[in-house]
């Protein structure tokens, strides 16, 4: 399979978003939709997408862990919870990337994919998983 051209790193972020998005929708795992794919997407969305598939419940029990009560991820906005779990996937699995990129990039793929007060609420959650993972 060829690879597609490089991007840049939001660039690949964001089709990590879409490739954990559709794995989501088809119930699928990662390797799955990657495998079907015509084009490579670029080493990092991949590096990314396959980290989010095998650290997933990790992911979700931090999440879990800093969310109100009344808010566990089950019921968070799909895209929210996704966008966060790509975000601690970056922030423990790939710690060459400094942790204000990081969050200030969840929160933009947050802001366009999502609703109007993802942002704050993507902002909020990662600065205490950050803290956290002693980022």
């Amino acid at each position: 399979m060829s690879q597609s051209p490089p991007t840049s790193r939001s660039d690949a972020r964001e089709r990590a978003l879409e490739l954990i998005y559709e794995a989501e929708c088809k119930e699928a795992r990662i390797s799955t939709i990657l495998s079907a794919l015509p084009l490579q997407p670029d080493p990092f969305a991949v590096a990314l997408a396959l980290g989010v598939d095998e650290h997933y419940e990790e992911s979700i029990e931090l999440l879990r862990q800093f969310a109100r009560p009344d808010w566990p991820p089950e019921r968070m906005p799909v895209i929210d919870r996704l966008v966060l779990c790509i975000a601690i996937e970056e922030l423990d699995h790939h710690r060459d990337t400094p942790r204000a990129v990081v969050i200030d990039e969840a929160v933009e793929l947050a802001k366009t994919f999502s609703t109007e007060e993802s942002g704050k609420f993507v902002n909020g959650m990662l600065t205490s998983i950050a803290d956290h993972l002693g980022r």
